[in-house]
């Protein structure tokens, strides 16, 4: 049960290939994925709203996104939300929400890939 109290699922698309970084004892990729939803404002129009989102992966799941993952490739993701902060030079405290990605599937089917 404890899996379930940090779990986010996710599928979007790749805004750029995965970045990959080794280092002495793991590797890490980073890349970000667009996620869509729409929906009817006041005006009954439609809206589309995108978000991105910053993932990173380690070990062999890193160098897996690295091998297998595109830029536009739609994926589903599994993983878990990390919030770190950090200081400016002018001193100023910043905060991000990454992915810490567990697994993944693609779903573009090869001939779109």
């Amino acid at each position: 049960m404890n899996t379930l109290r940090n779990t986010v699922n996710l599928i979007g698309r790749l805004g750029k290939n995965p970045e990959l970084k080794e280092f002495t004892n793991s590797k890490l990729a980073t890349f970000s994925i667009a996620t869509s939803d729409n929906y009817k404002n006041k005006e009954g129009e439609w809206v589309d709203n995108t978000t991105w989102h910053n993932v990173k992966a380690w070990g062999k799941t890193a160098e897996l996104c690295s091998n297998l993952m595109k830029k536009g490739v739609e994926v589903a993701i599994e993983g878990k939300l990390v919030n770190n902060t950090y200081e400016t030079k002018e001193g100023e405290k910043r905060y991000t929400t990454e992915i810490e990605m567990r697994e993944f599937i693609i779903l573009t089917k090869e001939k779109e890939n």
